[in-house]
């Protein structure tokens, strides 16, 4: 009888550990910083596209808050320095997104998105050679980011004649 009481019991402390479990695994899949940056920056393209470049603007800048926090949480990440040039980019902040776009190749040289958008902010400061190495980078990746930035590098030369 005891024997039925102590396995009965370790019977419902197992299922409350279980139903515990099961109820912390929620917490772990809280959105992060840079989850929260990234929407923000999603929003913020759809404005631009629509023409709302004052919205647009203040989305970049809340992403550029996130991402500046997940930054200083989880260093070194190629990933989010490419969205902290981005959003400061597309900002104006030309400068300072060089530099995150240069950090994050220090991390990862062949990062897909960072050579795209550091080539095209080569392109929007007139440095065409430089966007051209950023191209000759992607060249092999059989990816849309080389042609995107093709289009963006050739753009600029139709514009200019």
């Amino acid at each position: 009888m005891i024997k039925k009481i102590f396995f009965s019991m370790l019977f419902l402390i197992f299922l409350a550990g279980t139903s515990f479990a099961a109820g912390s695994s929620d917490s772990s899949s809280k959105e992060t910083l840079y989850d929260k940056a990234v929407q923000q920056i999603k929003i913020a393209k759809k404005l631009e596209k629509k023409g709302k470049t004052e919205k647009a603007i203040k989305r970049y800048e809340r992403a550029i808050k996130f991402l500046v926090k997940s930054n200083k949480m989880k260093p070194n990440k190629a990933d989010t320095l490419n969205y902290l040039g981005f959003a400061t980019r597309k900002i104006g902040d030309f400068e300072n997104g060089e530099k995150y776009y240069l950090q994050g190749l220090a991390i990862e040289p062949n990062h897909i998105g960072i050579n795209e958008y550091l080539g095209e902010l080569y392109v929007a400061t007139n440095r065409m050679n430089l966007a051209k190495e950023r191209l000759s980078v992607l060249e092999g990746c059989n990816c849309e980011e080389y042609n995107q930035l093709k289009g963006v590098i050739d753009g600029s030369k139709k514009s200019k004649y």
